[in-house]
């Protein structure tokens, strides 16, 4: 299955005690990066939480967003925790002391203290218990959305992989009028020179530019290499550096087709060859 590294997800859903917001946002990077903004009640968790994500995403930059609403008493009070606050309020004013014309610490900086202000009343495992089945959810969403945008990709890919099939079969339709003619340019240039050499030297020559101009080989490892793309795109691993790996072959064979290149043909070749790989190489940079 083709998956995207560009996908989004969100969820909000009610709790008995408020309501619980997660957002994941995910780009395309070499490795798998997970960025955590947690509210301070889900920080014991954030070990938990990464190595749930790893276990359904592999590769990708992934942003984590979790935000929770929880229902105030009748009162509407706030509650905070008041010896923290002291040492917090404490060590501020001592800090204070140190610095010359210090700017004053107001009472909400002090409020919004990591720590500082606590939820109001709600267990840490009727949290936990909350978190976990609708981040679940969450990343079904984005897992859908990484595999639609990869159905597209995976679309694109194989249409330029047919332009590069046809581009093949218009080489090899031609090769044996290009080297037919190759060689004629070759007898009508010797010809003219064969009184001064030696005719086992000419003969060594001509095998040699023959040699230079055939070009069959690169022709078998191109089509090979397409063949492996189209096979890594139906299977179920992890494939995008395999494909990367792939544009680089796919790019030396052509660089080669097009120093062989003794035709217009197979110049043209080489340089549409260069040009529908490069596409590819942009699209399979967003591919896990």
């Amino acid at each position: 299955m083709v998956r995207s590294m560009t996908a989004y997800a969100h969820r909000e859903e009610k709790q008995p005690w408020g309501s619980l917001d997660i957002e994941l946002r995910s780009v395309n990077h070499r490795f798998l990066e997970i960025n955590t903004r947690l509210p301070e009640e889900l920080r014991p968790q954030e070990m938990i939480l990464r190595n749930h994500i790893k276990e359904k995403i592999k590769r990708g930059k992934l942003d984590l967003t979790i935000k929770l609403q929880i229902q105030g008493s009748s009162e509407n009070k706030i509650h905070f925790n008041q010896e923290l606050a002291s040492q917090v309020a404490k060590t501020l004013h001592e800090i204070d002391k140190l610095i010359y014309n210090a700017a004053p610490v107001n009472a909400m900086d002090i409020l919004n203290w990591p720590g500082v202000q606590e939820s109001q009343g709600v267990a840490q495992d009727a949290l936990e218990q909350a978190v976990f089945p609708v981040l679940d959810n969450v990343l079904t969403d984005l897992l859908e959305g990484k595999e639609r945008e990869g159905e597209a990709l995976k679309a694109m890919i194989l249409q330029r992989c047919l332009q590069m099939r046809e581009v093949l079969s218009t080489v090899r339709e031609h090769l044996p009028e290009i080297l037919k003619a190759q060689r004629n340019r070759l007898k009508e240039r010797l010809e003219e020179l064969t009184e001064s050499l030696d005719n086992d030297r000419l003969e060594q020559e001509m095998v040699f530019i023959a040699q230079k101009a055939d070009v069959d080989e690169e022709l078998d490892r191109l089509e090979t290499h397409l063949t492996e793309i189209e096979r890594v795109l139906e299977s179920d691993e992890l494939m995008g550096r395999r494909l990367d790996f792939l544009m680089q072959e796919l790019n030396r064979e052509a660089n080669t087709l097009g120093s062989k290149s003794i035709s217009n043909i197979t110049t043209q070749a080489s340089v549409d060859m260069k040009v529908l790989t490069e596409q590819m190489r942009e699209q399979i940079q967003n591919i896990e």
